[in-house]
């Protein structure tokens, strides 16, 4: 009997976190797309009325908790480049070699000797 009323206590407080998360969310959504043109920042894609769902409010320093009035955070991109946007941010975490990374120098020649061995065939 404790475990179901934990259970529901964790089910509520549960609930009205995604309660709070999406009207949080539903507030700087709208303000952004009042604010910004319905045009992904990346890709370029424009956007109406039918398929404004796929348009998302990505935030550049991905803190979904830091939404100032003046927009300043946000950016808005199709789901493909959210999605991609957020890949990018989540393998850099894993040290995945980007761009910022310079790439490692090959040390083998294959063709250092080849001069030699081209005068040996004669």
């Amino acid at each position: 009997m404790a475990s179901d009323k934990s259970s529901d206590k964790l089910d509520r407080i549960v609930a009205q976190a995604r309660v709070a998360s999406d009207q949080r969310e539903q507030g700087y959504r709208a303000r952004a797309l009042k604010m910004y043109p319905w045009i992904c920042g990346r890709c370029s894609r424009e956007f109406s009325r039918e398929n404004l769902q796929e348009l998302t409010v990505h935030h550049r320093d991905h803190n979904h908790d830091n939404n100032p009035l003046d927009g300043s955070n946000w950016e808005l991109l199709c789901v493909y480049c959210h999605d991609n946007e957020h890949a990018r941010y989540t393998d850099a975490g894993y040290g995945d070699s980007g761009a910022d990374k310079p790439a490692d120098v090959a040390t083998h020649n294959p063709f250092a000797d080849l001069a030699t061995m081209m005068k040996q065939k004669k």
